[in-house]
């Protein structure tokens, strides 16, 4: 962090809950500092000039001050409230569910963090304004697994390291990646992989956006992808996520 008293950011606010009588605590992802927590004094009262501008999803430049315990906003600007999103619930529970996986898999490090902020700005644009977000978002999971260490093995049995063949494979949490047919006769907790849904996660995590989003896999192989990595955060956090029930609530509705 700074050893100046006063610097700005350009951050994404991920959450924020109620501090005392009238302040916020925020929860912010900024390009220069990563993972962070702020407190906007006054925030809740209705005089206050901030508090529009401090909402989760958008993207704000923020002038922070040191405090006793935690940075305190004394200015916010809002560059972009991505209200396309807030106007629909669908969209709203996808970028919910990004905002859930950066912050359970993102400590606060202190540390510069331009790829993954510009990610997650693309992925909520994305999500505001396609009229499906599947690509976007699972393109933004495989992303964020390489951001964050937990890159899954795809082109190699992450037991035997063989290169993984043209044919349904088995994927494993606990090894990080897929394994092949041959190890997986003698391993237990393996999940089944079409040779579909493996293609896809393999180009998604090779391609730029623009060459991902040209992919249109099949509903079944949606619902593979999904549940797959779906099960990989889980396992990985250590815990259910909450998001995806709310999308499928929404979704049935």
């Amino acid at each position: 962090m700074p050893s100046f008293h006063s610097f700005r950011v350009s951050a994404v606010v991920l959450r924020h809950s109620e501090l005392g009588e009238a302040d916020r605590l925020l929860t912010l992802y900024t390009r220069e500092h990563g993972k962070m927590r702020a407190v906007a004094k006054g925030a809740r009262k209705v005089t206050s000039r901030k508090a529009g501008h401090l909402e989760p999803f958008t993207h704000v430049t923020l002038q922070l001050a040191k405090g006793r315990d935690l940075m305190i906003v004394t200015q916010a600007e809002t560059v972009n409230a991505f209200l396309g999103i807030g106007e629909d619930l669908t969209k709203m529970g996808y970028a919910s569910y990004i905002i859930e996986l950066l912050e359970r898999l993102m400590y606060e490090d202190e540390r510069s963090a331009p790829s993954t902020f510009n990610l997650l700005l693309e992925t909520l644009k994305h999500i505001e304004t396609e009229s499906d977000a599947w690509t976007a978002v699972r393109y933004y999971e495989i992303r964020l697994l390489d951001h964050a260490g937990f890159r899954p093995q795809l082109f190699e049995c992450a037991n035997c390291a063989r290169e993984i063949l043209p044919e349904d494979q088995f994927f494993s949490a606990s090894a990080g990646g897929a394994i092949c047919p041959r190890c997986g006769a003698g391993i237990p907790n393996l999940i089944k992989i079409s040779l579909e849904a493996l293609k896809y996660l393999r180009h998604f995590q090779r391609s730029s956006y623009q060459d991902a989003s040209r992919a249109h896999p099949s509903l079944e192989v949606q619902k593979e992808v999904e549940s797959l990595m779906h099960g990989y955060f889980s396992y990985l956090l250590e815990r259910k996520l909450n998001t995806p029930d709310f999308i499928k609530r929404v979704a049935r509705n």
